[in-house]
C-alpha cells in the first residue's frame, strides 16, 4: 500500500488566538481533581473526567491510572515526548481506547501521521497527532475550526479531506481524517518524476480549480497549495509503457511508468488557510509555489493561490518543479526568465525588505547574483511555450494560454477559480466527450 508524504505543517502568523473552550481530553492531568464538562467535536458529552497523568502528578496517582501496564481507558503506558515535542509511541499502541496504532504515515515539523484502526468505525483512518508545544498546539486548534467550516459546507464531501473528529491525548492535538492515498508529489517522485498523461493532468486541475473556487467563495485562503497538499483518493494505479523513454527496453523496469486508476483528489492540510483581510502582507506559500506579490510584500489575497495552482499545473505536465530554488532574487530572475519583465508598477511598490532586489526600475540581475552558478540556474529555464510543448502533445495551446492566466505578475489581472475552469483547457475537452 501507498503511503502519503506528509509536509510541513505551518506555524506563521496564526490568523487569530483560539477561542479557550472546554475540550475532552484523554490523559490529559487534570487542573482540578474533579470532573469537568468537556468537548468532542465541538459537542458537548457532559461531565467527562481526564484520564491519565502527567510528569507532575504523584506517584500514588500515576499507579492508580495504570493496571498491569496499561492505563485503566486501555492507552499504553505514559511516555515522554522526544526533545522536539514529538508524541512518542509503539505500534500496536492504543490512542485513546477507540484507536490502535496500525503503522506510522509520515512526519513533519508539525508531528507526526500515523494509521490507525478506529475500532469504533471499522475502519482504518490517519490521525495527525500535533507536537506538544503551544505554538504548533494553537495553530492545530484554527486547523480544526476552518475543517469544521469546511465540512459543514461541503455536503458531497468531494473537495476536501475530511475530519472525522479531533481530541487532545497526553497534551497532543489528535485530529482524525479519511484515509487517502499518496499525495500528488510521492506519486510524481515515485514514478521517477515523469509526467501525468495531459488529460489526467486536466482533471486533477478541474477538481483543484473547483476546490479553490469553493475556498475561496467562503472567504478562505488556502496559502499552501502544493503536490504534497494533494492526495489521490485511492492509491491504485497501472503500469503503462513510457514510449518517451526511447533508450529503455520493454524488458527495462523504467520502460513503464505508473498512472494511477482514479483521477480523484482531495486538498489537504489547513493549518496556515487564513480568512481574507486588508494588508496580510506576511510570507506565505511554500517556496516553488510562492506568487511573486508575496516575495516582493506588496500584500496578497485569493491571487496568491491561483499562481500556485498555475505550477502545480506545469509540474504535472512536466514531473518537475517549475521555480527550483531557495533565493528570492534568483526566485524572480527565473520568473523572468519564463514570463518575461516584471511589471515596472509593482517594483516601484516593494516593500524596504524587497527593496534590494531591484535597482534603477529592473530586477537587479544578473547584477545582485549570489554566484555563477545561480546565474546558470536561470538560464537553463525555457520560455513558457518552449517547456509546454516539450512535454504536451495536444492540448498545449489551450494549456499554455491557461497558464498565463494564472501566472500573470500582477494579481488583479490574474484569473479566478471559477473564470479558470470556464478556460477552453477544461471546456473544450468536455465538448470533445459528449
Amino acid at each position: 500500500m501507498e503511503t502519503e508524504r506528509v509536509t510541513e505543517f505551518p506555524q506563521r502568523h496564526l490568523d487569530r488566538r483560539p477561542r479557550k473552550k472546554p475540550r475532552l481530553g484523554w490523559d490529559v492531568a487534570p487542573q482540578v481533581p474533579k470532573a469537568q464538562p468537556g468537548l468532542f467535536c465541538g459537542k458537548e458529552v457532559g461531565n467527562v473526567t481526564s484520564f491519565g497523568s502527567s510528569r507532575a502528578t504523584s506517584d500514588h496517582t500515576s499507579s492508580a491510572l495504570f493496571v498491569k501496564g496499561l492505563a485503566q481507558n486501555g492507552s499504553p503506558p505514559w511516555r515522554d515526548d522526544d526533545k522536539d515535542g514529538h508524541y512518542m509511541f509503539a505500534v500496536g499502541d492504543n490512542l485513546t481506547s477507540r484507536y490502535k496504532i496500525h503503522s506510522k504515515m509520515g512526519e513533519g515539523t508539525f508531528g507526526r501521521v500515523l494509521e490507525c484502526w478506529d475500532k469504533e468505525r471499522k475502519e482504518m483512518v490517519a490521525i495527525k497527532i500535533v507536537r506538544g508545544i503551544k505554538k504548533y498546539r494553537e495553530a492545530a486548534i484554527i486547523e480544526v475550526e476552518v475543517l469544521q467550516q469546511l465540512v459543514k459546507h461541503d455536503k458531497g464531501g468531494n473537495r476536501c479531506v475530511q475530519i472525522r473528529n479531533w481530541f487532545d491525548y497526553r497534551n497532543h492535538i489528535c485530529i482524525v481524517f479519511e484515509k487517502l492515498g499518496p499525495s500528488l508529489y510521492d506519486f510524481l517522485r515515485k514514478n521517477n518524476y515523469r509526467s501525468f498523461p495531459i488529460d489526467l493532468a486536466r482533471e486533477i486541475g478541474s477538481q483543484l480549480l473547483e476546490c479553490v473556487t469553493f475556498m475561496h467563495d467562503l472567504r478562505l485562503i488556502h496559502t499552501d497549495l502544493k503536490p504534497e497538499n494533494i492526495l489521490l483518493v485511492s492509491p491504485d494505479y497501472v503500469k503503462v509503457p513510457d514510449y518517451k523513454v526511447s533508450s529503455c527496453s520493454p524488458k527495462d523496469s523504467s520502460y513503464f511508468k505508473r498512472v494511477p486508476k482514479s483521477s480523484a483528489i482531495k486538498v489537504i492540510d489547513f493549518g496556515s488557510t487564513t480568512y481574507n483581510r486588508q494588508d496580510q502582507t506576511y510570507i506565505v506559500s511554500t517556496r516553488h509555489y510562492r506568487a511573486p506579490e508575496v516575495i516582493l510584500g506588496l500584500g496578497w489575497s485569493y491571487p496568491c493561490d491561483i499562481w500556485s495552482v498555475g505550477c502545480i499545473l506545469v509540474e504535472l505536465c512536466t514531473g518537475e518543479a517549475l521555480f527550483q530554488t531557495h533565493e528570492n532574487l534568483e526566485h524572480l530572475a527565473m520568473m523572468e526568465r519564463v514570463f518575461g519583465p516584471l511589471p515596472l508598477q509593482m517594483l516601484k511598490r516593494v516593500d524596504r525588505h524587497s527593496e534590494k532586489y531591484v535597482r534603477r526600475g529592473k530586477l537587479d540581475w544578473p547584477e545582485g547574483a549570489t554566484s555563477r552558478e545561480s546565474i546558470k540556474a536561470v538560464l537553463k529555464l525555457p520560455r513558457l511555450q518552449n517547456l509546454i510543448m516539450q512535454h504536451v502533445d495536444h492540448s498545449a495551446g489551450d494549456l499554455i494560454h491557461l497558464l498565463q492566466g494564472l501566472l500573470r505578475y500582477d494579481p488583479s489581472e490574474r484569473l479566478t477559480a471559477r473564470e479558470a475552469l470556464r478556460h477552453p483547457f477544461f471546456t473544450r475537452d468536455h465538448l470533445r466527450r459528449s
